[in-house]
């Protein structure tokens, strides 16, 4: 198939520190190997921000085209079918290689995976992570037992509203907390909704058998003080800070496990299991919040991301997600 006559809308990132512009390139040819495909839908992670800034350790060549992972329909392939919808990531998309925030992406084989039918692009593109990292949280790493207690943090976020569904499945009784009053409605119904700054043993009717902190800072540090003497905390996220002070004769007498989820070491661990909830979120059953933005509205999508004001993951929608074609 030629694609000369074709062009397409891309995000470019010429400078760091700065927004990528809105532009036009022709269309990747199709090569072997590659898989040719017609973006509807694509992830702005806090990962895609991190190498906006110049500030992560895999630095492209400029002028660039950024997103970590996205969606789209397959238009030329060796390989998957075309017109199948798609998930992208991996194989450098985004941080070696160009991204995913265009209309028409060419990417390795390896970074395509076909999606079941009927899936809606703008969870394909942004399922994986937060409920991969939910449920390695709950499960493999808290561990959490029918009949426990469960504190939250960050719960209306992608990761956290997916780990309290999870704990409540599992049979937790879920206590979630958020940092702002406005995100207190955004926090899944099977938990009890509460402010980080009024967390306290009282409120939450005693101390927490689990704890899953999604945030990191204070908010980590004032939650600790909540879980049992051996209770667990998995550890998974920092974006209300990086660094946790501890008194150690404070941390022994406690005797709360400190857990960290690493997922770059857990990614094949989960898969099945992340692919074996993606119907009851299709349906709804499970709930996985987003925003979403057009092209044009990229920085109004990272102020949000930025200041800590969007709800859930941020999607860029690239068009029509009926277009299975040029």
């Amino acid at each position: 198939m030629s694609t000369a006559s074709f062009t397409s809308r891309v995000l470019a990132l010429e400078e760091f520190g700065t927004l990528p512009r809105l532009a036009e390139r022709t269309v990747p040819a199709p090569m072997p190997g590659h898989t040719l495909v017609r973006v509807v839908a694509a992830t702005v992670a806090h990962l895609d921000l991190n190498i906006l800034d110049g500030q992560f350790g895999i630095l492209p060549q400029l002028p660039f085209v950024p997103g970590t992972q996205g969606s789209g329909y397959v238009v030329a392939s060796d390989t998957h079918p075309e017109g199948a919808l798609v998930r992208l990531r991996g194989e450098g998309l985004g941080l070696s290689r160009d991204g995913a925030w265009t209309e028409h992406a060419l990417v390795p084989d390896a970074a395509v995976e076909t999606m079941p039918e009927g899936t809606d692009p703008a969870l394909a593109c942004i399922y994986f992570s937060p409920v991969g990292t939910a449920w390695a949280a709950v499960h493999a790493i808290a561990k959490v037992r029918p009949g426990e207690r469960v504190l939250v943090t960050g719960a209306s976020g992608a990761v956290g509203a997916m780990a309290a569904q999870l704990a409540a499945r599992a049979g937790a009784e879920v206590i979630g907390a958020v940092g702002r009053q406005a995100k207190l409605r955004h926090v899944p119904g099977v938990a009890k909704a509460l402010l980080a700054s009024e967390l306290t043993e009282e409120a939450i009717g005693g101390k927490v058998d689990a704890l899953i902190d999604t945030v990191g800072g204070r908010i980590l540090r004032d939650a600790l003080t909540l879980v049992r003497p051996r209770g667990r905390a998995a550890l998974l996220g920092y974006t209300a800070g990086r660094e946790l002070a501890l008194d150690l004769a404070d941390f022994f007498l406690a005797d709360v496990a400190l857990l960290p989820v690493n997922m770059i070491s857990r990614g094949q661990e989960v898969a099945p299991e992340v692919l074996r909830l993606l119907p009851d979120l299709s349906s709804g059953a499970l709930t996985l919040p987003y925003e979403r933005y057009r092209m044009d509205a990229l920085g109004e999508a990272v102020e949000r991301l930025r200041t800590g004001s969007a709800v859930g993951r941020i999607v860029l929608d690239m068009g029509d997600t009926g277009d299975t074609g040029l």
